[in-house]
This record gives C-alpha cells, sequence and structure tokens, in this order.
C-alpha cells in the first residue's frame, strides 16, 4: 500500500524541541546534523512522490488529492533545497575571493 496518505506538516512544537536539540550540541556539529537530517528528508519526500506518481499511472491510488500534494510537496523541497545549496556554493566562492 503507498504511504501517501502520512503527509504532515511540521508543527511549531516540533521545531522548537529541534531548536533545542540543536543548541544543545557544538556549532559545527549541530549544522552538519541538521542539513544531513534535512537532506534525508528531502530524499523522503522524493520516494513518496515516486511511489504516488507510480500510484497515479497505474490507477492505484486511492486518493488523488493526496497524492497532487505528494508531489507538490516533493517539488517544493527540493526547490528550497537546491536553492540552500547555491546560496551556500555563492557563499564558499565569496569567501575564496576575500583577501587576508
Amino acid at each position: 500500500m503507498s504511504t501517501i496518505g502520512q503527509i504532515s506538516s511540521t508543527s511549531t512544537a516540533d521545531l522548537l524541541k529541534q531548536k533545542e536539540s540543536i543548541t544543545k550540541q557544538s556549532g559545527g556539529e549541530a549544522f552538519a546534523d541538521h542539513l544531513k537530517s534535512a537532506l534525508n528528508e528531502v530524499n523522503e519526500l522524493q520516494e513518496t512522490s515516486e511511489q504516488a506518481a507510480a500510484d497515479i499511472a497505474t490507477g492505484q491510488v486511492k486518493d488523488l488529492h493526496q497524492a497532487a500534494l505528494a508531489i507538490g510537496k516533493a517539488e517544493t523541497s527540493m526547490k528550497l533545497m537546491l536553492e540552500i545549496r547555491n546560496k551556500a556554493l555563492n557563499a564558499y566562492k565569496e569567501i575564496g575571493r576575500t583577501q587576508l
């Protein structure tokens, strides 16, 4: 059975818990761990989206709206991750051009 019915958004309480766990770690480790978890979440959303698209193609989807939401959420999260990557690369290049 498909997992597209399990789509949920992150609540404010969950975000506060994540913030507390991040502030308890040292700066570099916290950033790396947070980045890894964000990449894993984007990957899971992409996998869910692919499953939803396959279910639509084979006619196995029961709720077309949930499938469309899964695909849209995966697309949006991928665009956001690409923008974050581009900003990080631009910052790295700018640091490289900085004269000491």
